[in-house]
């Protein structure tokens, strides 16, 4: 049976754990192939190419835009991706050649940068159309190095693996990104072959304009759409979990088990992802079923998320949130009544290319809950323009997850369960689906919100579990 998996930075960076626990694991003889495996930069990598994802301390990148020699930076990824190597030549890999195969890639990519900053000094062009491609050329370099390692290890050990390199360093053709897949594909026996292919693709739309940093789910996205397998696979470091185990600590926790895709979008709605949206819909739309599992637990089955599932019984599936949010509170008197308040709002959030996640009313006020990350101060000026007074607090989102919660009592319980720790809810909401309760809260008591939640939850399941309810 064909599947199409992909393989995470942090996964990557445990090549030993991948090759035996993922590969290798349990699969005897010529079941090892009719696999495609889409892999991540080592941990880290792109961070230096780019910008560091967390912190946004400033990559490679961030020199060639400010019109600074990023000469000895990118000097120093090349130090860095030899000694990865270093540390997988023990698995087998010809040092020597992945060595060779870095300082050409690399001498090849700083040709190419070298001609962007030229053309950027030049003030002749667009800067932004400039700057994309150089984010498009330094990304690449990161699942190339990768997928090399990776490709090279495997044919050392007699296995028949093929590179597919979707960067497009070697080729000039106008690809989409679509196209580009299908061609890299065309006449490849998979039956017959592991194939080890980039997490970067080349496109003449860019994979990073729409994208950025979740390119890699995405090209992996394409390809499951493209070959259509007996199922997508996600080897994460962690399990999906019914709840953050770094918050309530692992045994308080375990993984979901099966979910669907709509539950998926709301984890990806508070920055939980598991996979990228962008990347879960054409799955969901073809019908092929995700599976996240945990690249350190091989003989856990995971989590398998399909189109259909709705949980047999009723219960909290998961517990998650986010503290980095802001809520932004419109007011004006003259708003009762009045039509198009709403729709001034949200214009100008749009204008800001901001999507809030969260929005309740009365009769003179708004709120919306954004993404800290998004706010401006011009943001605040627009509204201030058009409403008497605009108020921003730091808040933190609480919410529960699940395919079947529609049961009497839930939201009381869960309020109660905050109140009990006297955590105030500055707002409370839910879509007439049920598939999502959500609470505001102070972010200072973001964690305290997520413990007092599971706890409850996980009291009541097994309190409904040992009197046969469920």
């Amino acid at each position: 049976m064909l599947t199409v998996e992909k393989i995470g930075g942090t996964s990557m960076s445990a090549l030993r754990d991948v090759i035996n626990n993922i590969i290798f694991y349990q699969i005897p003889g010529k079941n090892i192939y009719n696999r495609v495996f889409v892999v991540s930069a080592f941990a880290g990598v792109t961070d230096m190419l780019l910008e560091n994802k967390k912190t946004g301390s400033p990559g490679v990148y961030h020199r060639l835009a400010r019109y600074q020699d990023f000469s000895k930076p990118l000097k120093s990824v090349i130090t860095r991706l030899k000694t990865i190597n270093r540390d997988y030549a023990e698995l087998g890999l010809d040092l020597a050649v992945a060595d060779r195969f870095i300082e050409e890639h690399i001498r090849k990519a700083q040709k190419l940068l070298s001609n962007l900053a030229n053309i950027l000094a030049s003030g002749y062009v667009s800067k932004e159309s400039i700057l994309q491609a150089a984010r498009e050329i330094l990304a690449s370099i990161g699942e190339s190095h990768s997928a090399f390692i990776l490709t090279n290890i495997l044919l050392n050990r007699g296995v028949c693996a093929r590179l597919i390199d979707l960067s497009g360093f070697d080729d000039h053709h106008a690809f989409t990104i679509d196209q580009r897949i299908r061609h890299a594909f065309k006449g490849i026996s998979l039956k017959d072959n592991i194939c080890i292919v980039t997490g970067y693709a080349k496109g003449t739309e860019g994979i990073m304009r729409e994208f950025d940093r979740g390119y890699s789910e995405v090209t992996f996205s394409k390809i499951a759409t493209l070959l259509k397998p007996h199922e997508a696979i996600i080897h994460k470091e962690y399990h999906l979990s019914t709840a953050d185990p770094a918050i309530v600590g692992i045994e308080n926790c375990s993984p979901v088990g099966f979910t669907n895709y709509d539950i998926t979008d709301q984890l990806a709605d508070v920055g939980m992802e598991a996979i990228h949206p962008k990347a879960s819909k054409p799955l969901e739309i073809n019908g092929i079923n995700l599976r996240i599992k945990n690249t350190f637990q091989p003989s856990h089955p995971g989590t398998l998320i399909t189109r259909e599932f709705i949980c047999e019984h009723k219960r909290v599936e998961v517990i998650t949130g986010t503290d980095k949010l802001l809520m932004i509170d419109i007011y004006d008197p003259l708003m009762v009544g009045a039509v198009g308040s709403d729709l001034k709002i949200m214009q100008i959030l749009s204008q800001h290319h901001i999507s809030y996640t969260f929005k309740t009313t009365s009769a003179n006020s708004i709120s919306v809950v954004i993404w800290e990350r998004s706010f401006s101060r011009k943001l605040i000026n627009d509204l201030e323009d058009d409403f008497e007074k605009v108020t921003i607090e730091q808040v933190a989102l609480v919410c529960l997850l699940g395919t079947n919660m529609y049961q009497p009592g839930l939201l009381a319980k869960s309020a109660l369960a905050l109140t009990d720790k006297e955590i105030n809810i500055k707002s409370a909401g839910f879509g007439i689906r049920k598939v999502n309760i959500q609470f505001i809260v102070a972010r200072e008591d973001f964690k305290m919100a997520i413990l007092a939640l599971n706890n409850r939850m996980s009291l009541d399941y097994h309190n409904r579990c040992a009197s046969g309810i469920r």
